[in-house]
């Protein structure tokens, strides 16, 4: 008779949580005028390739999309309904990663580099981050494709103005892009039926910034 206890399968959820990217706590408070943000707030489309700290990922992502008030779980951002029907993915040199706003870290999707992946320009490849804003329409009911189309790009409008705003007074580029094939891009992602990209935004150092900080 066999004395071998039966295996016990794996949960999926546990192993994907414990191989999460746990984000320092985010700076919330002090930072640049909001008026000399807004001055300095442009589009850039040269960066340098080296990665952003990890501070820095974790104010950034606060910023765009963080909760701000614990007590009833809002968030940075404005969004349609009440209903929060968007997801910010992370797609950095070691894979693509969802951004948890209730737990404030990154959740491992695809172990790949996309980067290359979430646009038609160059750049995009070697900048350290792209973010990836995808949308859940089986959460907007009594719309039409195309009214839920609009209200998740107006969503998304929202969040990468804050991540406008964080970069311009924090001496970070970003540049705000709805040129990729979203196609090629949903399925490289794995994304579901009813999941779709609005736009992506890619975050980095400008590239007079990377000989400044080797010279």
């Amino acid at each position: 008779m066999s004395t071998t206890s039966p295996s016990i399968p794996s949960n999926p959820v546990a192993e994907r949580r414990s191989r999460a990217k746990v984000l320092p706590p985010p700076h919330t408070r002090g930072g640049m005028p909001l008026m000399e943000a807004l001055s300095l707030r442009r589009s850039t489309r040269e960066y340098a390739s080296r990665a952003l700290p990890l501070q820095s990922l974790s104010d950034l992502l606060w910023a765009a999309y963080g909760i701000n008030r614990a007590d009833c779980g809002d968030y940075t951002a404005p969004y349609w309904r009440h209903i929060a029907v968007l997801d910010v993915y992370v797609a950095m040199t070691d894979g693509v990663w969802r951004y948890s706003p209730e737990r404030h870290l990154l959740m491992p999707h695809l172990p790949v580099d996309l980067r290359a992946a979430t646009g038609l320009q160059d750049f995009v490849g070697t900048a350290p981050v792209n973010l990836i804003y995808v949308a859940h329409g089986d959460r907007m009911h009594d719309l039409t494709p195309e009214q839920r189309r609009l209200y998740a790009s107006v969503d998304a409008a929202f969040i990468g103005q804050n991540v406008y705003l964080y970069c311009a007074g924090s001496g970070l580029a970003s540049v705000f892009r709805g040129a990729f094939d979203e196609a090629s891009l949903a399925k490289a992602m794995h994304l579901g039926a009813d999941e779709f990209i609005t736009f992506t935004q890619t975050v980095g150092y400008p590239r007079h910034a990377e000989s400044d900080h080797h010279g």
